[in-house]
Protein backbone atom coordinates (compact mmCIF):
# COMPACT_ATOMS: atom_id res chain seq x y z
CA UNK A 1 0.00 0.00 0.00
CA UNK A 2 1.38 3.50 -0.94
CA UNK A 3 0.99 5.67 1.56
CA UNK A 4 0.87 9.03 0.41
CA UNK A 5 -3.08 10.08 0.50
CA UNK A 6 -5.76 9.04 3.51
CA UNK A 7 -7.75 6.17 2.16
CA UNK A 8 -10.79 7.85 3.51
CA UNK A 9 -10.82 11.74 2.46
CA UNK A 10 -7.81 11.36 0.34
CA UNK A 11 -6.21 14.28 2.05
CA UNK A 12 -2.08 14.48 1.26
CA UNK A 13 -1.64 15.69 5.34
CA UNK A 14 -1.23 12.23 6.86
CA UNK A 15 1.68 11.34 9.41
CA UNK A 16 3.18 8.57 10.81
CA UNK A 17 2.85 7.48 14.85
CA UNK A 18 4.73 4.50 15.56
CA UNK A 19 3.32 1.82 13.62
CA UNK A 20 -0.07 4.12 12.92
CA UNK A 21 -0.69 6.62 9.88
CA UNK A 22 -2.69 9.24 11.01
CA UNK A 23 -5.03 11.40 8.43
CA UNK A 24 -5.50 14.82 11.10
CA UNK A 25 -8.31 15.76 9.23
CA UNK A 26 -10.74 12.94 9.25
CA UNK A 27 -8.93 11.19 12.49
CA UNK A 28 -8.71 8.17 10.51
CA UNK A 29 -5.66 5.41 11.67
CA UNK A 30 -4.42 2.54 9.95
CA UNK A 31 -1.79 0.05 10.26
CA UNK A 32 1.20 0.82 8.22
CA UNK A 33 1.21 -2.88 6.05
CA UNK A 34 -2.26 -2.93 5.49
CA UNK A 35 -5.33 -1.38 4.43
CA UNK A 36 -7.10 -2.02 7.53
CA UNK A 37 -9.15 0.88 9.75
CA UNK A 38 -7.98 0.58 12.77
CA UNK A 39 -10.49 3.77 14.44
CA UNK A 40 -12.84 5.87 11.70
CA UNK A 41 -14.21 9.24 12.35
CA UNK A 42 -17.75 8.23 11.79
CA UNK A 43 -18.07 6.22 15.44
CA UNK A 44 -16.26 9.49 17.22
CA UNK A 45 -17.58 13.18 17.56
CA UNK A 46 -14.57 15.40 16.71
CA UNK A 47 -14.17 19.34 17.48
CA UNK A 48 -12.37 21.37 14.98
CA UNK A 49 -9.16 20.33 15.88
CA UNK A 50 -9.94 16.61 15.91
CA UNK A 51 -10.21 16.03 19.48
CA UNK A 52 -13.14 13.39 20.35
CA UNK A 53 -16.28 14.86 22.31
CA UNK A 54 -18.46 13.30 24.72
CA UNK A 55 -21.98 14.19 26.37
CA UNK A 56 -21.22 16.93 29.04
CA UNK A 57 -18.10 18.42 27.89
CA UNK A 58 -17.82 22.41 27.24
CA UNK A 59 -16.60 23.84 23.70
CA UNK A 60 -15.88 27.69 22.86
CA UNK A 61 -17.22 29.00 19.27
CA UNK A 62 -14.42 29.27 16.73
CA UNK A 63 -16.07 31.73 14.75
CA UNK A 64 -19.19 34.12 14.57
CA UNK A 65 -22.24 32.08 13.37
CA UNK A 66 -25.42 33.78 12.50
CA UNK A 67 -28.39 32.39 13.85
CA UNK A 68 -30.48 31.04 10.94
CA UNK A 69 -34.50 32.92 11.00
CA UNK A 70 -32.77 35.35 13.13
CA UNK A 71 -30.61 38.73 13.66
CA UNK A 72 -28.65 37.28 16.02
CA UNK A 73 -25.30 36.29 15.64
CA UNK A 74 -22.88 33.68 17.64
CA UNK A 75 -19.89 35.38 18.79
CA UNK A 76 -16.49 33.40 18.31
CA UNK A 77 -15.17 32.45 22.08
CA UNK A 78 -18.78 31.81 23.57
CA UNK A 79 -18.20 29.28 25.90
CA UNK A 80 -20.75 26.18 25.90
CA UNK A 81 -21.26 24.04 28.88
CA UNK A 82 -23.05 20.65 28.99
CA UNK A 83 -23.53 19.89 25.24
CA UNK A 84 -24.48 16.59 24.12
CA UNK A 85 -24.47 14.41 21.16
CA UNK A 86 -27.20 13.35 18.99
CA UNK A 87 -27.37 11.85 15.26
CA UNK A 88 -26.68 14.50 12.82
CA UNK A 89 -28.36 13.04 9.88
CA UNK A 90 -27.71 16.74 8.82
CA UNK A 91 -24.30 17.71 10.18
CA UNK A 92 -25.80 19.30 13.31
CA UNK A 93 -24.28 16.21 16.07
CA UNK A 94 -23.94 18.60 18.61
CA UNK A 95 -26.94 19.95 21.26
CA UNK A 96 -26.94 22.88 23.75
CA UNK A 97 -27.82 25.58 25.72
CA UNK A 98 -25.96 28.88 24.33
CA UNK A 99 -25.87 31.39 26.60
CA UNK A 100 -28.41 34.67 25.31
CA UNK A 101 -29.64 32.19 22.74
CA UNK A 102 -31.21 29.24 23.93
CA UNK A 103 -31.19 25.63 23.10
CA UNK A 104 -30.19 24.81 19.77
CA UNK A 105 -27.57 22.27 17.66
CA UNK A 106 -24.42 23.00 16.03
CA UNK A 107 -21.91 21.34 13.74
CA UNK A 108 -18.77 20.02 15.34
CA UNK A 109 -16.40 21.36 13.06
CA UNK A 110 -17.29 24.90 14.12
CA UNK A 111 -16.23 24.30 18.43
CA UNK A 112 -12.58 23.35 20.06
CA UNK A 113 -12.77 21.32 22.97
CA UNK A 114 -12.72 23.61 26.34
Amino acid sequence: MKNDLCPQCGSEHIYQDGSLWICPECALEWSIGTDTVLNASDETVRDANGNPLADGDSVTIIKDLKVKGSSSVIKGGTKIKGIRLTDGHDGHNLSCKIPGIGAMNLKSEFVRKA
